[in-house]
């Protein structure tokens, strides 16, 4: 019984277990790692040229200075200790503050193949002595060596630098110190030695890869002993703010969820959903034709959502912001208050100024900053011409965990395509059934002209009515007419007036043949009232005539009585 009990307490304690990390203080890359890197542990950060792998170590020490109090020792192998002072300085990054601080240690080792000849052993041990003696002088926690190949660029003998590799490997674990290692990408293994990856308890491999003229940076975890990590590639962006990883998406689908309804902004829409209109934190999709108002409808949303104070981002990738602003005013929509009191923000940019990665990392480092409560995308379609199939699908299932996870109210427009194809167009197709409600808006073709209608196709957890609707759009903006139905089902446009006038003129024969039968009617009302009067005057006359009769008669016999 005690060898059980004390089982259940060995696993008890081993499922408690936590597993000693230091956190690398760049967004994003913390929630892949599960909480940064092997703490007193090497992590190898390899990939070609120009993929941040210099960067993402700085950064790594900057942030550990600045948000942890953890000093940290850069040990260059390439760049002077001023290069790397002038080039991390537009980040925001100052270098000579913190040596001044002695929180920080930069130390350039110059390393040339023309001037080593290999005579002897080749050791470290001068390296050890260097780089203990910056990490003792500052207690640095953090330690990055950059890079390790031109550490052993002259020597040749493989057996002693798989041996000093291993050495160094070891050293760095033995001081404590979480330490970061950067390599050049091999042709065959993730380094040129292929041994790094071996002996390192964390490995990080950078891309950049160009894909139909459009870069893109990618980030993935090889391994990482002894934690979980995220296994997929990971698109990173390289800013004014450092470096920011975004993670593909959130799996376990529990965001929190409100059961609040905001309106829709357009009138007589609302009644279209029993709900009154949409639930606060969910996707919307409104999809059509090119003409058929969907940035109109996207904009009274917008006004209505900044009417209440809520904040609300506006991205449009075919208009300016001046542009945007003078259309919705010609139907009296005003945006520009919204803009001046700072409830709106318009960004506009063509799709092909940046990569999908890019658009959705500007969106999250928006989220953060100005925190809205709404998001329009208008339109999503234009993203298609960016990057792949494959590419948009997967940008787009990122984007919309990414707004439910932040509890934000989305709206995007969709762009179809004229065609007598049933097929629905890729972005319609890929957020269809991804986001709660569905509103498309069509042209209503009849004899010679083109209307708008508008219906819902489906809306989550709320009733909707399943109607047409044809809708117009005048100087005073956007008005839902009512229902108009006649032989040949719902008429709009020119039908629909030729059938309210016909209407009309069926009415007013109908008022008109009501009045004169009710002239009729009291015509011979007045003829039946006047025949019951003589009848009743003729009766009248009768029945004097006969009450005579009955008195002459009674007289008579009352004078025969007294004869007698």
């Amino acid at each position: 019984m005690n060898r059980i009990l004390n089982s259940v307490q060995e696993q008890s304690k081993s499922h408690s277990f936590i597993f000693p990390k230091t956190p690398t203080g760049v967004d994003g890359l913390d929630e892949i790692t599960d909480g940064g890197f092997p703490k007193g542990r090497p992590t190898l950060i390899c990939g070609g040229a120009g993929c941040g792998k210099t960067l993402l170590s700085m950064q790594f020490l900057i942030k550990g200075i600045t948000e942890y109090n953890e000093p940290g020792v850069f040990m260059s192998f390439e760049e002077p200790s001023d290069d790397l002072t002038l080039n991390v300085k537009s980040l925001g990054f100052d270098l000579e503050k913190l040596k001044k601080d002695k929180k920080l240690v930069v130390d350039h080792v110059r390393v040339e193949r023309s001037e080593i000849e290999e005579a002897g052993e080749y050791d470290l041990e001068g390296l050890f002595i260097r780089l203990g003696h910056a990490i003792d002088s500052i207690k640095a926690k953090r330690v990055v060596l950059d890079t390790i190949e031109s550490l052993f660029a002259g020597l040749d003998n493989q057996a002693i630098l798989r041996a000093e590799l291993r050495r160094l490997f070891h050293w760095l674990k033995s001081k404590g110190v979480t330490a970061i290692i950067t390599g050049e990408r091999g042709e065959a293994t993730l380094t040129r030695q292929g041994l790094e990856e071996y002996v390192s308890d964390c490995v990080i491999v950078l891309d950049h890869r160009v894909i139909e003229q459009v870069s893109t940076r990618r980030l993935r975890i090889v391994k990482y002993r002894g934690s979980t990590h995220g296994t997929n590639e990971y698109p990173f962006l390289i800013d004014e703010d450092g470096i920011s990883v975004l993670p593909i998406t959130s799996l376990k689908l529990d965001n929190e969820v409100s059961s609040d309804v905001i309106s829709t902004g357009v009138p007589g829409l609302n009644e279209m959903f029993q709900g009154g209109g949409f639930y606060r934190g969910s996707n919307i999709l409104v999809s059509g034709t090119a003409g058929t108002a969907k940035t109109t409808i996207a904009c009274y949303f917008a006004n209505e959502q900044c009417e209440k104070k809520e904040k609300t981002i506006y991205f449009a990738f075919e208009e300016s912001p001046q542009q945007l602003v003078r259309n919705m005013k010609s139907i009296n929509v005003n945006l520009q208050k919204h803009i001046d009191n700072g409830t709106l923000q318009i960004h506009s940019s063509r799709p092909s100024l940046n990569g999908l990665e890019l658009h959705l990392l500007t969106l999250r480092k928006l989220i953060r900053e100005f925190k809205p409560t709404t998001i329009i995308i208008d339109p999503i379609s234009n993203l298609i011409t960016v990057g792949s199939e494959h590419e948009v699908r997967s940008m787009l299932v990122r984007l919309i965990d990414m707004l439910k996870a932040n509890n934000i109210t989305a709206l995007f427009t969709s762009l179809n395509k004229q065609t007598d194809n049933l097929r629905p167009d890729l972005a319609e197709e890929s957020v269809s059934s991804l986001v709660d409600t569905w509103i498309t808006v069509r042209d209503m073709e009849g004899i010679g002209e083109r209307n708008r209608g508008i219906f819902i196709v489906k809306a989550r957890g709320m009733g909707h009515s399943n109607q047409v609707r044809e809708f117009v759009i005048t100087d005073n903006g956007i008005a839902l007419l009512d229902v108009e139905l006649g032989p040949q089902g719902i008429l709009t446009g020119a039908a629909r007036k030729t059938y309210q006038f016909k209407k009309t003129i069926s009415d007013i024969k109908l008022q008109n043949e009501i009045s004169r039968k009710d002239r009729e009617i009291e015509r011979k009302r007045k003829v039946l009232e006047a025949n019951i009067e003589a009848l009743k005057n003729e009766f009248e006359s009768a029945e004097e005539e006969l009450s005579i009769l009955k008195a002459t008669e009674e007289l008579q016999e009352k004078l025969s009585s007294k004869k007698n």
